[in-house]
């Protein structure tokens, strides 16, 4: 027979399984052969070639050594035939994902980075963005903790910076959420700019009084970074949604992760400048500018390209549906760009119609009066644990946006928050609590935030009511006040 580095892997199984044996005595990474799924994936075809890069061994040596020991098992005569020019990358999708996967889990065992991008560059050779979302979701649906993924999201993209960066940047007409989430990119770029050059004026002396001088200037340019906080809660509410709803949903947490990280990061900043905890602020103020800049670039490179790809006109008319509600970073939308899609219009009660409650009859024009009058937010999650109503008050503590209706309660939360919603959630079902209460101090607010189990006259479950409110000024009163106090 003729073995080439061109033979495929499946093939050359087929025709000797006894070398299956062979391979993984060769190197623990050829056990992946042994499951059904690589066999049909890798397996059909990866060629010898890149099933020796896989492993770490020459391919010049595996083919020897693979001729040997066809020899000594039947005897047969195998030539090898020399391969001219660079051998084609895979194109299979499902082995690219398999392979993408493999060089990911071996990045996290601590193989060289170098030796990874040489297997990445031999196997695949160029990726697009929605291969390395889809890659992120299939580790962490197989056991791969988002902990674990967020911990390395830098290296991960380093193995690909260059495929990634031969592609062409994304682009999108005025008034499109993409034109406007570049725009705030490109903003952010000129602070963090500004923020470096003042740190470069201070590296060679950084003491309290040279800070000193520079303090007004940074915490100025520390808050005004700080609206960076709308361009990531439009993407957790607005854009994560839509993505979630094509199934793409492990990189969303990822990066909602990562925004939190930035977020706690410039509280972090803020603190110490206004401090002058010199010189712990340097190396706080420069992790921050280096974070924001790692997430523009997982943006421009892997979440926007891969939404221009996967998303539909109607599906980046919801994404724009609701952003004024959450507002923008330094830069307000173009005008131009409106979804062509039509959207299907439900049938609603007319707002004259009168609503039969158990105690009185309600317009439902009064019924949304009272909700958004009231001095507190309320959110209520149906017994399917979907976000199905937010009351719009003028000032809401925490900002909702349409988006979220529709959408599982636990990814409206950081993933940190997840286990803590879903123990409530879980509490509530199974009847063993009613009421989670839990307050915090908020920008020199008090806020009181209450999660009541809501059940039916018979005592089922029908979903969980949010109820939050600012206590600040309540929490003062003391005595009495009888009369009116209005001048």
């Amino acid at each position: 027979m003729e073995l080439s580095g061109k033979t495929k892997i499946d093939d050359l199984l087929k025709a000797y399984p006894f070398l299956m044996d062979f391979f993984i005595n060769r190197s623990p990474k050829f056990k992946m052969l042994q499951s059904a799924v690589m066999r049909k994936t890798v397996g059909k075809v990866a060629p010898l070639s890149h099933v020796a890069h896989i492993g770490g061994i020459d391919p010049g040596l595996l083919l020897s050594d693979i001729a040997a020991e066809i020899r000594k098992r039947t005897g047969e005569d195998v030539v090898i035939v020399q391969e001219t020019g660079p051998s084609e990358p895979v194109k299979d999708a499902e082995a690219r994902q398999e392979i993408l996967k493999d060089i990911i889990r071996d990045l996290h065992k601590g193989v060289n980075m170098a030796a990874l991008k040489q297997r990445f560059y031999e196997l695949i050779k160029d990726i697009d963005a929605s291969e390395i979302a889809k890659m992120e979701q299939k580790l962490i649906e197989e056991g791969m903790p988002e902990s674990e993924i967020k911990r390395l999201c830098d290296v991960h993209v380093e193995v690909f910076k260059e495929a990634l960066g031969a592609q062409e940047p994304p682009s999108a007409p005025p008034g499109h959420p993409l034109h406007t989430f570049m725009r705030e990119n490109r903003a952010a770029e000129g602070i963090v700019q500004l923020m470096k050059s003042i740190l470069e004026t201070l590296c060679d002396t950084p003491d309290k009084e040279t800070f000193r001088q520079q303090k007004k200037d940074l915490l100025e340019l520390v808050d005004t970074l700080s609206a960076i906080n709308l361009h990531y809660l439009r993407k957790e509410n607005q854009l994560f949604p839509v993505l979630e709803l094509h199934g793409i949903s492990g990189p969303s947490e990822v990066m909602w992760a990562i925004h939190d990280d930035i977020r706690q990061t410039l509280k972090y900043a803020r603190a110490q400048v206004a401090e002058l905890q010199v010189p712990l602020v340097y190396g706080t103020i420069k992790y921050l500018l280096q974070s924001i800049v790692d997430m523009i670039y997982k943006e421009e490179h892997i979440l926007f390209p891969m939404a221009l790809e996967m998303l539909t006109d109607a599906d980046w008319g919801k994404v724009k549906r609701g952003e004024e509600e959450i507002g923008y970073a330094w830069v307000e939308p173009g005008k131009g760009w409106m979804s062509g899609a039509e959207t299907a219009v439900e049938e609603k009660i007319t707002a004259r119609e009168e609503l039969t409650l158990s105690t009185g009859h309600l317009t439902l024009e009064q019924v949304n009066l009272l909700l958004t009058h009231l001095p507190l937010d309320l959110s209520f999650v149906n017994e399917n644990d979907e976000v199905a109503y937010y009351s719009q008050t003028k000032e809401r503590i925490f900002p909702r946006s349409p988006g979220v209706i529709g959408r599982k309660v636990q990814k409206c939360h950081p993933p940190k928050s997840f286990y803590m919603v879903q123990k409530i959630l879980d509490e509530f079902r199974a009847g063993k609590r009613d009421v989670a209460d839990f307050w915090i101090q908020m920008k020199g607010r008090f806020i009181h935030i209450r999660y009541f189990a809501v059940r039916d006259s018979q005592g089922n479950y029908r979903g969980t009511l949010e109820v939050t409110q600012d206590v600040t000024g309540i929490r003062k009163l003391e005595g009495e006040q009888r009369l009116l106090d209005w001048d």
